[in-house]
């Protein structure tokens, strides 16, 4: 639930869990706060836009990759199914699914609610054959789909490799919750990046023109405008770093001085050189990926990858789990 406040004399909504993690984030040693909360509307944005650079290449290499083997997608999946995506659906990846699966209903789940409805209305436009029903809420967390949905097949829908965002730990939660709100016998597509070169990976989490770094930035401004901060924006710089016995990208905000600055009422000093880290994006081999999907729950039932083994498509079913090995 939101809280609402007043600032400035105008209404506006702030979560009460994006405070208490910028709070709490700042507060920890390392800092770091959650990479959910970059999806405000410019944040969400600025993503779209991170999607087009030549550097960025998972999300070409994917589309390339959904478009081969979609044939093969809508013959494993239930005719008349609904389509669940776990974020707004992308300008791209997501007609292409939905023409080729051609669901009754196409629910999005996300939660930037003004970006969840601007996508959600182009989609319906695009697809006046298929119900829209957009979710605004956290998917991280089981939810509960709408009604007339729950007697339909499900096609749960996750791709970008987001699922690399999170901690191991923290991606089976999420397998598990996307399990309980889809239900036993549903299926789940989801797009898992492949450990590379770490050359070709930096590139892409620090691009020559500066968006990604606009990206990550945008989060302390947004700190700044809901939260009561007053962090120096020109403080800060964006780092993105190689952690290869995790094999991950992290990403960071890292202070180019030393700095002072309050934050819902409470006064943080950070000195030259400390960083908030922001993001993480795990990079998986093709056995990783799999048990990673067996602990969430999921049984893989297909895998593909495109030429260059960059980038990986599982389609896989939630099943009873075994009471015994």
């Amino acid at each position: 639930m939101l809280k609402q406040e007043v600032e400035d004399g105008q209404h506006s909504l702030v979560d009460p869990q994006f405070r208490a993690d910028v709070v709490s984030g700042l507060l920890a040693r390392p800092r770091a706060i959650p990479a959910r909360w970059f999806y405000d509307h410019r944040g969400s944005e600025l993503f779209e836009d991170i999607t087009q650079l030549p550097e960025y290449y998972p999300t070409r290499t994917e589309t390339a990759l959904l478009e081969r083997v979609c044939p093969d997608v809508a013959r494993a999946v239930d005719p008349g199914s609904a389509v669940v995506e776990f974020g707004s659906g992308s300008s791209l990846k997501t007609p292409l699914l939905l023409r080729c699966v051609r669901p009754t209903a196409y629910i999005p789940i996300d939660i930037s609610g003004d970006f969840l409805r601007e996508s959600a209305a182009t989609i319906a436009d695009e697809f006046p054959d298929i119900s829209v029903e957009p979710l605004e809420g956290d998917f991280l967390k089981p939810l509960k789909l709408p009604a007339d949905v729950s007697a339909l097949a499900k096609l749960g829908f996750f791709p970008g490799s987001t699922i690399g965002n999170m901690t191991p730990a923290a991606a089976v939660d999420l397998l598990r919750a996307m399990r309980q709100s889809l239900g036993i016998g549903a299926s789940l597509l989801i797009g898992i990046d492949r450990i590379k070169d770490p050359a070709v990976l930096l590139s892409a989490y620090d691009d020559a023109q500066g968006v990604t770094a606009s990206f990550n930035l945008n989060l302390l401004t947004r700190i700044n405008r809901e939260i009561a901060g007053t962090i120096p924006l020109d403080a800060f710089r964006h780092v993105a770093r190689w952690n290869d016995d995790l094999a991950r990208i992290e990403m960071h905000l890292e202070a180019t001085r030393d700095a002072t600055f309050d934050v819902d009422g409470r006064t943080f000093d950070m000195a030259a050189g400390e960083t908030i880290h922001t993001e993480n994006s795990h990079k998986y081999g093709s056995r990783d990926a799999r048990l990673l999907l067996a602990a969430g729950g999921w049984t893989v039932t297909r895998e593909w990858t495109d030429d260059a083994d960059w980038f990986a498509l599982y389609l896989a079913q939630a099943r009873d789990l075994p009471a015994a090995p």
